[in-house]
């Protein structure tokens, strides 16, 4: 997309950025009575600020519109001396869907990771989501992981 600019999010993005937040935990079934608490998403723009918190926000700009997102954090392993970094949310507007938006963020994902001498970038998304996974299965493999989670606090 020309004049497409990747940057990381700053506290003036915050109106342009929630409606995309908002896109995003709907596409997950976070709404309506399974939506997040609003406390939950003040605190997560918070934290993209706190330079104690190893999550970051970067978003994707077009003529001064925000037209996607992602999130991102670092994590120690137990199987490399190196911090991981995991993906954690990705989303393009409507409009922005299929042009390049999607692509450019993860890319700056990975320029992210390769700044700090991170060797694995990872992330997940449904199995149902075959628009994504088209471009994932472009820019990297799966990794044959399969994801269970369990409640344990109500």
């Amino acid at each position: 997309m020309s004049g497409l600019i990747v940057r990381p999010a700053v506290r003036a993005d915050y109106d342009q950025w929630l409606p995309l937040w908002d896109g995003y935990n709907e596409f997950y079934g976070r709404s309506g009575a399974t939506a997040l608490a609003p406390e939950i998403t003040a605190a997560t723009w918070e934290r993209f600020f706190d330079p104690y918190e190893p999550m970051f926000a970067l978003v994707a700009e077009q003529d001064g519109a925000l037209l996607g997102l992602t999130h991102y954090l670092f994590h120690r392993s137990t199987t490399s001396l190196l911090p991981s970094l995991y993906l954690q949310d990705l989303f393009t507007s409507a409009e922005a869907r299929g042009k390049g938006v999607g692509r450019a963020l993860i890319d700056a994902v990975c320029e992210a990771a390769r700044e700090r001498s991170i060797p694995r970038i990872y992330w997940m998304t449904y199995e149902t989501n075959e628009t994504a996974m088209a471009l994932y299965d472009r820019v990297a493999e799966k990794s044959g992981a399969i994801v269970y989670r369990k409640q344990v606090i109500a």
